[in-house]
């Protein structure tokens, strides 16, 4: 049986706030173990150029992600809710080794409409 992350929807403004400070909080931990157990065992998705597919691999992803961009730091901001629905936008900052000392932040945006369950 699967672990219930909560709050379950449907959702209200304090509990989307809440589902979506958690979510920030479990990603900036960048522990693929405890990010991944967020997702479904069959979750998709899609990342550039790359799909991935169920649990695993996104483990998998996510090591790689993290063992590259160095101290990642994820903002994550409600846009709205409906439900079992949510938007939301993000942004993440981080840099790689071959800034050699130098502080260079990469930082990108997006946003987007899941089905949360």
């Amino acid at each position: 049986m699967e672990n219930k992350r909560y709050p379950l929807p449907p959702f209200n403004m304090e509990t989307a706030l809440q589902k979506v400070q958690a979510a920030e909080d479990a990603w900036n931990t960048k522990d693929p173990e405890k990010v991944c157990l967020a997702y479904t065992i069959d979750t998709e998705w899609r990342n550039r150029t790359e799909f991935i597919n169920g649990r695993e691999e996104v483990k998998q992803f996510l090591k790689r992600k993290w063992e590259k961009e160095l101290d990642y730091k994820l903002k994550k901001e409600l846009w709205g809710f409906r439900e079992n629905r949510m938007a939301v936008r993000f942004e993440y900052e981080w840099h790689d080794e071959a800034a050699n000392g130098i502080e260079v932040m990469e930082t990108s945006y997006g946003n987007l409409m899941k089905m949360v369950t």
